[in-house]
């Protein structure tokens, strides 16, 4: 069986996701650095594998799979010893797959990169209060979605656990989340950090992100 391959850079949420998924299924896997800010993932080579020419992609014998949710969900549905990581009960799986269309469609790709790609490319040095607010939505409809259970989608971890700490090490950057107001993301943001291999696929890429957003010296409204 061919080894995986896993394109992506470690500041990048979505590739920490699939590299979190990767080491819950102690899953072995080459990894290539693909840097987007260089163009490299603009080549001629990688847009033969990915049109879409996004990171992560993940190349598994012939088949080249990219987007961090769907990569996890082939990897665990492949790979997994059990369908833990995702259910295959029709309603529990539902509820996994319902989240990560959340962090896709409105926490990362509605609320972070509205932020993140005017800081980025544009040299954008204000983030406007609207956009902070939006992270504080995000935040209110998160808490709620823990409601009593220890993880996103119920009382196991699940690859959602894996999409939406990655997103939202990201959003902390620009709003922490009050423990007064939020107590159960704070609670379940350092039950993640237990994880045994937590820091190494996310922690370290994490502070990487976060040391750079802060160098581009960013202000924010406070009203």
């Amino acid at each position: 069986m061919a080894k995986l391959t896993l394109y992506g850079l470690d500041m990048s949420a979505p590739v920490r996701s699939v590299k979190l998924t990767l080491a819950a299924l102690e899953k072995p896997f080459d990894y290539v650095i693909v840097n987007p800010l260089n163009m490299e993932n603009r080549t001629e080579e990688y847009l033969k594998k990915n049109p879409q020419h996004t990171i992560p992609m993940l190349e598994d014998g012939d088949a080249c799979i990219w987007d961090s949710h769907a990569i996890n969900s082939y990897l665990v549905s492949k790979y997994g010893r059990d369908d833990s990581l995702y259910p295959k009960d029709y309603h529990r799986r539902c509820i996994v797959d319902q989240r990560l269309h959340y962090d896709s469609s409105t926490m990362y790709t509605g609320t972070l990169l509205s932020i993140t790609k005017p800081l980025i490319f544009s040299g954008v040095k204000n983030i406007e209060k609207p956009k902070i607010n939006a992270i504080a939505d995000v935040y209110d409809l998160v808490e709620t979605f823990l409601g009593d259970n220890n993880y996103i989608a119920g009382t196991n971890l699940t690859i959602a656990d894996f999409s939406f700490v990655t997103t939202i090490g990201c959003l902390k950057i620009f709003l922490e989340p009050n423990p007064n107001k939020y107590p159960k993301i704070v609670a379940w943001l350092e039950r993640m950090t237990k994880l045994p291999y937590y820091e190494e696929a996310n922690g370290d890429g994490a502070a990487q992100l976060e040391t750079f957003f802060k160098s581009l010296n960013f202000t924010t409204e406070s009203s």
